[in-house]
C-alpha cells in the first residue's frame, strides 16, 4: 500500500513537471520587428510587415519540446514607399486580397549552443507551404517594466520567393529588377502569458 502511495504522489508530481514545463509567451508588436531584405536592381531594399501574432512556448529544461506558431497579415507589407507596397500587396506580388496571411509554424527544435537554436518549421506563403529553418537566438529573459517575465529572441533565415510562387520579375539590359534570394530578420520580445 505505501509504494502504491509513493508511484501515485510521484506520478502526479511528473504530471505537474509535464503540464508546467513550457511557459508560454506572445509576441509583443510595439518591440518586435519582422523584417526582410531583398536585391533592387544594384541595391538591397528592406522591408517589414505591421500586423502579426505569435506564441512562443519555451519549454528552458527541455528546449526540444518548445514550439513557435506565427501569423502574419500580407497586407501590412511595408518598405516605406506607397507605390511600392500597393505593387507588393497586388497580384503581381503576394495577392494580399487573395493570400491574407503567412503563417510559420514550428516542427522542431535544436539546441544548437547555450542560447541557440535551430528551428525548422512549415512556412505558407501566397498559398504555397515549404520547410524553413530558422538560426534562432535567445537574448535573455527576466522581468520587464510592468513586473512581467519578458524574453528577447533575435532569428534569421533566408529564401527564394520563386519557392513561394512569387516569381514577377523583368530584365532591364540583362540586370534582373527584383532578386529571388530573400534574407530574413526577427528581432522579437514576447510577454510571458
Amino acid at each position: 500500500m505505501k509504494k502504491l502511495i509513493i508511484l501515485t504522489c510521484l506520478s502526479g508530481l511528473l504530471i505537474v513537471r509535464f503540464a508546467f514545463a513550457a511557459d508560454t509567451y506572445i509576441i509583443d508588436k510595439a518591440h518586435s520587428s519582422l523584417g526582410f531584405q531583398i536585391r533592387h536592381l544594384f541595391s538591397n531594399v528592406i522591408g517589414k510587415f505591421d500586423d502579426y501574432t505569435g506564441t512562443i512556448r519555451f519549454d528552458e529544461s527541455s528546449p526540444e519540446q518548445s514550439s513557435v506558431q506565427v501569423a502574419i497579415k500580407t497586407a501590412s507589407i511595408d518598405t516605406g514607399v506607397k507605390m511600392r507596397d500597393d505593387d507588393l500587396r497586388s497580384s503581381n506580388f503576394f495577392d494580399a486580397a487573395k493570400f491574407p496571411e503567412i503563417t510559420f509554424k514550428s516542427k522542431s527544435i535544436k539546441k544548437t549552443g547555450e542560447n541557440s537554436f535551430d528551428v525548422t518549421g512549415d512556412l505558407t506563403m501566397h498559398g504555397v507551404t515549404k520547410e524553413v529553418a530558422l538560426k534562432v537566438e535567445l537574448l535573455g529573459k527576466g522581468t520587464g517594466l510592468k513586473n512581467s517575465i519578458v524574453s528577447g529572441w533575435d532569428a534569421t533565415t533566408g529564401l527564394k520567393r520563386s519557392d513561394f510562387a512569387l516569381a514577377w520579375n523583368k530584365v532591364i539590359e540583362g540586370t534582373q529588377v527584383v532578386g529571388d534570394d530573400v534574407k530574413i530578420e526577427l528581432h522579437v520580445e514576447a510577454d510571458k502569458k
